[in-house]
């Protein structure tokens, strides 16, 4: 596939502010950034976190749907789809920091481990494909660390 010149502000969010770029671990990089904006939200703002994940969830499904056009099939660049899902991950866990902590890990694993049904949803076409694998991602893992904090 060839390099085109990404138009800037699909590339601006698909590539999460540019942390896609990052050499190592461009979806590490992406969750990490994902969890320093968290923190601020929910010191600052957090009554706008769940429409800041549904809006950035269709703005994220555009923006890569553009760049996967231009360079193939969920390139490493594309890290918005790291940022909804750890967000996700995050949402309506209760304030404490090392279960915040555990969500960031635990979401790493499932995205890259990608259980059912999250492989066959990353086949689906387009933007839609590469963000809703990561989103099944951070369901999973905030359904479990709510069965975690509920039984512990």
């Amino acid at each position: 596939m060839e390099n085109k010149k990404i138009p800037f502000a699909a590339g601006l969010i698909a590539t999460g502010f540019y942390t896609g770029y990052f050499p190592l671990f461009p979806g590490t990089v992406g969750s990490a950034f994902a969890f320093f904006l968290f923190l601020i939200f929910k010191l600052h703002a957090s009554f706008l976190f769940l429409p800041l994940i549904v809006g950035t969830f269709l703005i994220g499904t555009y923006a890569s749907s553009v760049v996967e056009k231009m360079h193939g099939n969920d390139p490493s660049i594309v890290v918005i789809d790291e940022i909804v899902g750890m967000w996700i991950s995050l949402i309506f866990l209760p304030n404490n920091f090392f279960v915040w902590v555990a969500a960031f890990f635990l979401f790493r694993v499932f995205d890259i481990i990608k259980p059912f049904p999250c492989r066959r949803l990353e086949k689906i076409k387009g933007g839609v494909g590469v963000m809703l694998d990561d989103v099944m991602a951070g369901i999973y893992t905030n359904l479990l660390l709510q069965l975690i904090v509920l039984i512990l």
